[in-house]
């Protein structure tokens, strides 16, 4: 059996507002299921690692076949519990490790 392969995406999260884990973590899930669907939705294995409320950065695991699936239902979140937010990703990385140092 073949070992899945992994990508850790580091995100800046710009608003004026803080969020809960649950809260940023279902608006990805939502956005991810809106452009492609359950199946879509399912193949990605989306987990949220870390999430830093004082600087407002977050660090999200995927899978590599569905890193391009990731990246653009990121763009197309504009809000998150009514508020008005921008999500941009500052680093893509095999490890966490290597991700931290790059950030």
């Amino acid at each position: 059996m073949k070992r899945i392969k992994r990508r850790y995406l580091a995100l800046q999260i710009e608003s004026k507002r803080s969020f809960q884990n649950r809260v940023l973590l279902n608006a990805i899930w939502e956005s991810v299921t809106i452009l492609y669907g359950e199946y879509g939705a399912s193949l990605t294995n989306l987990s949220l690692i870390n999430y830093d409320v004082e600087k407002k950065q977050a660090i999200i695991r995927t899978n590599l076949s569905s890193l391009p699936l990731i990246r653009s239902s990121l763009v197309t979140i504009t809000s998150i519990a009514g508020n008005p937010v921008s999500l941009h990703v500052l680093s893509i990385s095999g490890t966490i490790k290597a991700l931290k140092k790059s950030i």
